[in-house]
């Protein structure tokens, strides 16, 4: 057991500094206070008969679990205003409506028009599926948004985000510890994609995914059921297990069980080789010229309203070679 205690000691402290309602001092305090009881507990556990490391150790991770289980998700806090809405949707036969379409028109990170619609989709006009990453730490480190096509309609985009508070800033540590809400935005992608390859100066890579239409439907309606749960029932963003990756990995696992965990999925950035190797991206090309063309950064910026956005950022992509059915 004294083995288990220095890895159970870590997690308890990054829990009290990030999830501890108090100033950095008193934070201090509980994490010193921590990593003494737990190596006092461990000495006692060495000796013969001596249950006062036990119930040492007992007492401590008693208070601590109860502590850690009143700590709720809630929709309810003082979000920034690019969150102050998630998606939520409904399909009636052919007509997909989706509420809070975030469509803001970003001049800065702080300067920007908020703009919330409902908007109506008509799935019969549904046509493919487009993933993008936005590498913002290096090669191995993305953000993933999924993105759906029409023939009718502008492309509806979704990405599974923290929900920040203002003044809140992504730290992937505080991320191990309740320290965020997750939240489906639904976006006009001039906003969610344009944002990332412009204001943010993040590295932002289109790949065209080769689904059969009726796969890239349902993968839709597992977005619309993923939206409406977490309006209904708000949920923690997790690091590792519950992120913008690992939340598209458990829809796509749901529509075929054969679509095995990797681990590429925990790191976004290196997602091309997984996705060509079970032919989900073109294979027409090698995988160097496929990432080399996805690039949208030199033809992101364009004049607001700027409505060939989507058309022109994906006029140098690399299509398809077939469709894969799920």
């Amino acid at each position: 057991m004294s083995l288990l205690l220095l890895p159970a000691s870590l997690w308890a402290s990054g829990a009290l500094w990030y999830r501890l309602p108090a100033p950095p001092p008193l934070r201090i305090a509980a994490v010193a206070l921590v990593l003494i009881a737990t190596i006092i507990a461990a000495r006692w556990l060495w000796l013969p008969g001596n249950r006062r490391g036990l119930l040492l150790i007992a007492t401590l991770w008693l208070g601590i679990g109860l502590w850690w289980a009143t700590l709720r998700p809630s929709h309810d806090r003082d979000w920034q205003p690019d969150m102050a809405h998630i998606a939520t949707a409904q399909i009636d036969g052919d007509i997909l409506t989706v509420q809070n379409v975030r469509n803001f028109v970003w001049r800065s990170e702080t300067d920007f028009d908020q703009r919330w619609e409902t908007r109506r989709y008509n799935l019969a006009a549904l046509t493919s599926t487009d993933l993008f990453l936005s590498h913002w730490s290096g090669e191995s480190v993305a953000h993933a948004i999924i993105s759906f096509n029409f023939t009718d309609s502008l492309p509806l985009a979704f990405s599974i985000e923290i929900r920040k508070q203002r003044g809140e800033s992504y730290s992937p540590y505080a991320g191990f510890f309740k320290q965020y809400e997750l939240a489906v935005i639904a976006a006009d992608e001039r906003d969610i994609v344009k944002v990332r390859a412009t204001v943010r100066g993040e590295d932002v890579r289109l790949f065209r995914l080769d689904m059969q239409q009726a796969t890239t439907r349902a993968l839709l309606g597992e977005y619309v059921a993923v939206a409406n749960t977490l309006a209904a029932n708000p949920r923690w963003y997790h690091t590792l297990t519950t992120n913008c990756t690992t939340v598209i990995y458990a829809m796509a696992h749901r529509l075929d069980r054969r679509i095995a965990l990797d681990w590429r999925i925990l790191l976004p950035g290196k997602l091309p080789s997984y996705l060509r190797e079970r032919e989900f991206v073109s294979r027409s090309v090698p995988l160097e010229t496929l990432v080399a063309r996805s690039h949208i950064g030199p033809v992101a910026a364009g004049p607001h309203p700027d409505p060939g956005f989507s058309r022109r950022i994906r006029n140098n992509r690399v299509e398809p070679a077939r469709g894969i059915e799920l």
